[in-house]
C-alpha cells in the first residue's frame, strides 16, 4: 500500500522557518523509488542538522548500496531545527524523509548513525516527532527497527533502551543482511511478531539487540554481569569488518547538497583502521586491522565522483591518509591527471611524522594552497609518550620550517587537554611549542607574515581504548589550565599576536564522558534532558551543562552512582566495563597492559611496520593488514 508524500502538508511551515531548503530534497544523485515495489524500507538517519548530516560518507555509502538492492529502498531523515520541531507539533506533520518526504514511522528500519554521543538527545525527538514509541520495550510490530551504528554504537548502552538493536563496526555488507532477514520474516507473514524478527537478527551474531541480554550490579553501583536472557543469542557480539574495499567502491554517486554543509567536497576513503596506536583514539582502535584501497580504485572513483557530482575539491580520507603505503603515487597520479583543471586535491589533518613537502606540493599544483593542520596532541615530549603519539619537538620544528620556507603562512595545531598524567606545565608546553613554530617560519622566510593556530579540545576516554579505565579530568581543571594558557599566549608581546587560540571549555567534555562510559542507568539521564528540552547537545548555542547536571541529579538520586562516578573515576582492571559484550577484535589484556605502559610513559611502534604487538584484532576477526605497494600507477585520463 503506497504512503503518501508529506510535502504538501510540509510546504506552508517552509516560510516560516531559517534554512527551508535543507528540508526540499531532489539533490542532484538523490533517490526515491516507488514504494509499492520494495519489500524492505529503510530510513537513514544522521542526528543532526542538514548542513552535518549530508556529508557523511557512513550514510552516503549505505544509501546507496541499499538503493542498489532490488526490492530494497533507502530514505534519509535528518534532526529538525527546534523552529521547525515547534510547527511539526502545531500542525500535525510527523518525521519525514528528505527524498520522498514520506513518513519515518512507515519504515521497516532506521538506521541511525552516531559519530558522537551529543546526539542521542536528538533522536529522541525523531522517534517523538515520528511517532514510534521512545521506549524499545512499547514498539508493536507496525514500528521501524531502530537501529544503530557508528563509531558511538560500540557503546550503545546509554541509549538500550531506546534502541531496538546495534552494529559495530563496518556497515556495506551487514545492511544487506539485514535487509534479507526482514524481507524474508515478511514474506513468511511476520511469524512471531516482533520479538521473533529481532530474535532472529540477534542470532545472526552480528547484531546487538539489548533487550536480550540482563545487566547485573553490585551494591557499589559496578556491574556484575551482562547476560544473554534468551537462547540462540550469543554471549559476545563480534563487530563487522569488510577486508576488500576495492569491492565497495562508495559512494560512486555522492549527494549534492542545496544548502551549504560543512564539506563542500568529494571524499574518497583510501583506507580505514589505523595502527599507529595512539591510545586516546578510539577510531584507530576499532577500525583495525588497516585495509588499504588500491591506486587504481582510488583513481577510479575520483573519476567517477567528479563526474557524477561536479564537485571541484576532492579530500582524500582516512585516520592518517600520509600513512597509505602509495600515498606519493597517488598524489603524484592525481596531480598530473588534473593539473591545468579546477579541481582541487586535500589531505585532512596529517601526522608530523608522514608530512613531507613534496606531497604537500603535489596537494597544491593546482594553486589551491590552504592551511596545514597538525596534531601534536600533548604539549610536551613527556605528554606525547604517554598517549603514544610519537612526535618529537624536533619533527614538529622541522616539518613546519620545510613548510614555511616552501611559501605556508598559516599552520593549525591541534592538542587536548585533561589527558591521563597532565600537569599544568604539560599544557604550558603548548604555548612554548606555538612560539618556537612562530619563531622557525620567520627565520625560514625572513617575514613576519607568519601565522600559527592552536586549537584545544577536552580529552574524554572512550571505551575500547586503552584509557578506557582512566579518570577524566574535572572540568574545572581543564578550564583552569586553559587559562593559563590562554595567559601564556597572550602576555608574550614578541609572539603573541602571531598564535591564534581556540579551545571548547571542559563542560561538554564531562557530558560527553558521561555518555561514553555509561552503561542503561544513564539513560534516564538522556530522557530526562531531551523532556526539558535538550536539543542538538553538540552545537555551543544549544548545550546546556546545568540542565545536564540537573537532570543527572535526579535521575540518580538514591543510586550508588552520579555523573563522577561515570566520568572522574578510574577503573579497576577487574571491573566489568559496561561494553565488554561488545567485541571490537582487541584483546582486553592488551588494552590493560597498553594502559599500565601509557602510565610510564612508554612508547609502542605501527604494528605495520614493527612484530606483532598482539592487540589481538587479526586472530580474532580473522584478519590480516593489508598494505601495498601494488606496483600500479595511476595514468592520467585519456581526453577524447
Amino acid at each position: 500500500m503506497s504512503v503518501e508524500s508529506l510535502f504538501p502538508r510540509l510546504e506552508p511551515l517552509l516560510p516560516r522557518v531559517q534554512k527551508p531548503i535543507q528540508y526540499v530534497g531532489g539533490e542532484l544523485n538523490s533517490t526515491v523509488k516507488d514504494w509499492d515495489e520494495a519489500s524492505v524500507r529503510w530510513a537513514l538517519m544522521y542526528p543532526d542538522a542538514y548542513e552535518v548530516g549530508l556529508p557523511n560518507q557512513g550514510v552516503q555509502i549505505l544509501y546507496e548500496i541499499l538503493n542498489e538492492l532490488p526490492g530494497t529502498l533507502a530514505e534519509r531523515t535528518y534532526a529538525v531545527w527546534p523552529d521547525l520541531e515547534a510547527l511539526m507539533r502545531e500542525h500535525g506533520v510527523p518525521q519525514f524523509t528528505v527524498d520522498g518526504h514520506r513518513p519515518v514511522r512507515a519504515f521497516d528500519v532506521l538506521g541511525v548513525s552516531f559519530s558522537t554521543e551529543l546526539g542521542y538527545t536528538n533522536l529522541l525527538t525523531a522517534l517523538d516527532l515520528a511517532g514510534i514509541p521512545l521506549v524499545a520495550a512499547d514498539r508493536g510490530e507496525d514500528d521501524p527497527v531502530v537501529l544503530a551504528g557508528g563509531h558511538a554504537a560500540f557503546n550503545p548502552e546509554p541509549i538500550a533502551d531506546f534502541l531496538d538493536a546495534a552494529v559495530l563496526g563496518d556497515g556495506e555488507q551487514i545492511c544487506i543482511a539485514i535487509s534479507e532477514v526482514v524481507r524474508e520474516w515478511k514474506d513468511e507473514g511476520r511469524p512471531g511478531g516482533r520479538d521473533e524478527l529481532l530474535l532472529r537478527l540477534a542470532s545472526t551474531g552480528g547484531v546487538y539487540v539489548p533487550k536480550f541480554y540482563d545487566v547485573e550490579y553490585h551494591a557499589d553501583g559496578r556491574i556484575k554481569r551482562v547476560a544473554p536472557n534468551r537462547s540462540g543469542v550469543p554471549w559476545r557480539v563480534q563487530k563487522h569488518t569488510v577486508m576488500d574495499l576495492d569491492e565497495w567502491p562508495y559512494p560512486k554517486k555522492p549527494l549534492v547538497p542545496l544548502a551549504e554543509t560543512v564539506h563542500e567536497r568529494f571524499s574518497v576513503e583510501i583506507f580505514r583502521g589505523c595502527t599507529r596506536g595512539c591510545r586516546f583514539c578510539q577510531a584507530g582502535m576499532i577500525t583495525r586491522p588497516v585495509r588499504e584501497r588500491s591506486i587504481t580504485t582510488i583513481g577510479d572513483m575520483v573519476e567517477v565522483g567528479l563526474k557524477e557530482s561536479g564537485f571541484n575539491e576532492v579530500g582524500l580520507l582516512s585516520l592518517s591518509s600520509a600513512d597509505h603505503s602509495e600515498i606519493a603515487d597517488v598524489a603524484k597520479g592525481l596531480a598530473d591527471r588534473y593539473e591545468g583543471s579546477d579541481v582541487g586535491l586535500s589531505l585532512p589533518s596529517t601526522r608530523v611524522d608522514a608530512f613531507n613537502i613534496d606531497l604537500a606540493n603535489e596537494f597544491s599544483r593546482n594553486g589551491r594552497r590552504s592551511g596545514l593542520t597538525f596534531a601534536p596532541e600533548g604539549g610536551s615530549e613527556r605528554m606525547r609518550k604517554v598517549i603514544n603519539k610519537m612526535v618529537t619537538e624536533e619533527d614538529l620544528i622541522r616539518t613546519v620550517t620545510a613548510a614555511y620556507g616552501q611559501g605556508w603562512r598559516q599552520v593549525k595545531l591541534y592538542f587536548m587537554c585533561g589527558l591521563p598524567t597532565e600537569t599544568d606545565e604539560d599544557v604550558l608546553g603548548i604555548a612554548d611549542l606555538a612560539k618556537k613554530v612562530i619563531k622557525a617560519g620567520r627565520e625560514a622566510t625572513g617575514t613576519r607574515d607568519i601565522r600559527c593556530t592552536v586549537s584545544i579540545g577536552g580529552f574524554v576516554p572512550k571505551p575500547h581504548t586503552p584509557f578506557q579505565w582512566a579518570a577524566q579530568c574535572d572540568h574545572e581543571t581543564v578550564d583552569a589550565r586553559l587559562r593559563k594558557l590562554r595567559d601564556a599566549l597572550r602576555s608574550d608581546k614578541e609572539y603573541g599576536r602571531a598564535i591564534g587560540f581556540r579551545y571548547h571549555d571542559g563542560q561538554p567534555s564531562i557530558v560527553e564522558g558521561l555518555l561514553s562510559r555509561g552503561d542503561r542507568r544513564v539513560g534516564a539521564v538522556v530522557r530526562a534532558v531531551w523532556e526539558d528540552g535538550g536539543r542538538f547537545d553538540g552545537w555551543s548555542e544549544h548545550f546546556s551543562y546545568d540542565r545536564w547536571m540537573s537532570c543527572a541529579e535526579r535521575a540518580f538520586a538514591g543510586q550508588p552512582v552520579d555523573v563522577g562516578w561515570y566520568t572522574t573515576r578510574e577503573r579497576e582492571e577487574v571491573e566489568v566495563l559496561p561494553w565488554d559484550h561488545l567485541d571490537a577484535g582487541l584483546d582486553r589484556e592488551w588494552l590493560w597492559q597498553d594502559w599500565q605502559e601509557a602510565v610510564g610513559g612508554a612508547e609502542v611502534e605501527d604494528c605495520r611496520w614493527t612484530p606483532c604487538y598482539d592487540c589481538g584484532v587479526c586472530p580474532t576477526m580473522g584478519t590480516e593488514i593489508q598494505i601495498g605497494p601494488t606496483g600500479r600507477k595511476l595514468l592520467p585520463l585519456t581526453v577524447v
